[in-house]
């Protein structure tokens, strides 16, 4: 089963890529720039509203009991993310430019994954009910705490206003909370379908792609960048995921979590959601810049899905010794 799931997401990989190639050679012009966007904009509330009706509200108060490591979690993904991209922004800024270093502080905000992170955590045995809920947990919070920390971190530079604002509700909160809503009749047929749930997240992120890179090529978005601002830029991405699994790994040992849930902290508390990501940037940033904003995010997913399926692969096999060394 996670060989497919493996496969369809380097699959994946490679079809967001290929938008952007696409939309390289063949941007939206003129009477088609409109219809794209709407379209976007479209694919983008209904990827909320589905996003809320597929989370069920009682499982994730349920899930809060487990509060120590959903707590460190949520400080791993708002607090210590948030201040490593700040540095690694900061740092990064005279190699990568404004636009990409933006971008480093724009993929530090974002809340973690959902299907990666339950996935890893069960493959490499860990302790996949609290996975689940604190990528959940994460996701709801990041509608919000998302937002406010870009209008906080970013100011004027992300062009958040009361426009920006109101759009977000639209587009966002107001989809996902109808999305809670109906949870009730609509969430067991959407779990029971998750391979076409799943299937139309990708399709809409790939279309929200092929917008922003459009709009980005009809601002000659890649005549600013250099070969060597793209080398540095996966450098700094390398750097600031191997501080983070890292930092996940030695925090929640000092803790003393058991090591199902150290799995479960390290695999959330270390990622970040592409198909969160894509979709906020389309709504927050101006469409001249959201291409070359997000591309320090599209490169960082690729890295951490590559790093991670090792780490859980390996541990996998690990994992027995690990635990009975710690309950000895």
């Amino acid at each position: 089963m996670w060989k497919v799931v493996a496969g369809w997401l380097d699959v994946y990989i490679l079809l967001l890529f290929g938008m952007v190639l696409l939309a390289a050679i063949l941007p939206a012009t003129g009477r088609a720039v409109r219809p794209v966007e709407l379209a976007a904009d479209l694919a983008v509330a209904l990827l909320f509203f589905l996003y809320g009706a597929r989370l069920s509200a009682d499982q994730t108060l349920q899930g809060l009991k487990h509060w120590r490591l959903h707590s460190l979690v949520l400080a791993f993904t708002y607090v210590m993310f948030p201040i490593l991209g700040f540095v690694a922004a900061f740092v990064s800024r005279p190699f990568l430019g404004p636009e990409l270093a933006a971008g480093m502080l724009f993929l530090s905000l974002l809340p973690s994954t959902v299907q990666s992170s339950v996935a890893f955590t069960s493959i490499a045995q860990g302790n996949v009910a609290a996975s689940i809920v604190a990528a959940s947990i994460s996701n709801l919070l990041g509608v919000v705490i998302t937002p406010l920390l870009v209008a906080l971190a970013m100011g004027a530079a992300a062009g958040v206003n009361l426009g920006t604002i109101r759009a977000l509700f639209l587009q966002l909160v107001l989809p996902f909370a109808i999305g809670q809503l109906v949870h009730r009749w609509l969430g067991g047929v959407l779990n029971r379908h998750k391979a076409i749930t799943t299937k139309f997240d990708r399709g809409a992120i790939l279309l929200v792609v092929y917008a922003a890179f459009s709009a980005g090529m009809r601002e000659d978005m890649f005549s600013r960048l250099g070969g060597w601002q793209l080398v540095a830029l996966l450098v700094a991405c390398c750097v600031l995921l191997a501080v983070v699994i890292a930092g996940t790994m030695v925090i929640s040992k000092a803790l003393g979590f058991s090591w199902p849930d150290r799995v479960a902290i390290i695999f959330a508390g270390s990622k970040k959601s592409m198909a969160s990501g894509l979709p906020m940037a389309q709504v927050i940033f101006p469409a001249a810049t959201v291409g070359i904003l997000v591309l320090p995010l599209m490169i960082f997913h690729q890295i951490q899905l590559m790093v991670c399926a090792q780490l859980a692969r390996r541990w996998s096999k690990l994992e027995p010794e690990v635990e009975n060394a710690a309950t000895a």
